[in-house]
C-alpha cells in the first residue's frame, strides 16, 4: 500500500489573497514554500493529490473549462520541478444550488482515491485551509492538517516526513 497526501487547492496550493473564486491563470499564485514542499514529499514516497470544491461552477461564476485551464497551468508549473499530482479531483457543484455526494466537507473524492490507487489510510494526510477540509480527511480515515490561508506549509511537510505528526 502506498502512502498519500492530499492537498486542498485555493488557500494551500495557490494564494486566495483578494479573490473568492480563483479561475483565471492570470490570478493564479503559487503560494510560498510549495514547490520544496512538494518535491521534499514526494521524494519521500508520498503520492500527491489535489482535492477542490469549485462551487462556482455550479453558481454560473466560471466554466469548468476554467478550472481545467488553471489545472493545466498548475500542472506545467509542478511538472518543471519535477512534481507529479497523481489525480485532480474537483467538485463543480454548491449547496446553494444542488447537493452532491462529492463537495468536501465529504471524503467522497478521498476515499475513491485510497481505493483507487491502494492508498494506506493509516499513512496518509490532507492539509486544507478550512474546517470542511479536516472534516473531509478525518471522515475518510486520514490525518487532517489545518493551516493557516495562505500559509507556508514547509513545516508541516518537513513533520510528515519525519514521522512527527
Amino acid at each position: 500500500m502506498q502512502k498519500a497526501l492530499f492537498l486542498d487547492r485555493d488557500g494551500v496550493i495557490n494564494s486566495d489573497e483578494g479573490h473568492y473564486y480563483i479561475y483565471k491563470v492570470a490570478d493564479f499564485k503559487i503560494n510560498e514554500g510549495i514547490i520544496p514542499s512538494l518535491q521534499k514529499i514526494s521524494k519521500a514516497g508520498y503520492i500527491l493529490f489535489i482535492v477542490t470544491n469549485q462551487g462556482g461552477v455550479a453558481k454560473g461564476i466560471y466554466s469548468e473549462a476554467d478550472v481545467e485551464k488553471v489545472h493545466n497551468h498548475l500542472l506545467a508549473i509542478f511538472k518543471e520541478n519535477k512534481i507529479s499530482i497523481k489525480k485532480i479531483y474537483f467538485c463543480p457543484h454548491h449547496e446553494s444550488v444542488a447537493k452532491c455526494e462529492c463537495r468536501k466537507p465529504s471524503p467522497y473524492f478521498i476515499k475513491k482515491a485510497i481505493a483507487d490507487f491502494n492508498i494506506d489510510a493509516s499513512k496518509s494526510y490532507l492539509i486544507g485551509d478550512s474546517k470542511r477540509d479536516i472534516q473531509a480527511a478525518e471522515a475518510a480515515g486520514i490525518k487532517g492538517i489545518k493551516v493557516d490561508s495562505n500559509e507556508n506549509i514547509s513545516v508541516y511537510c518537513d513533520q510528515i516526513v519525519k514521522g512527527k505528526i
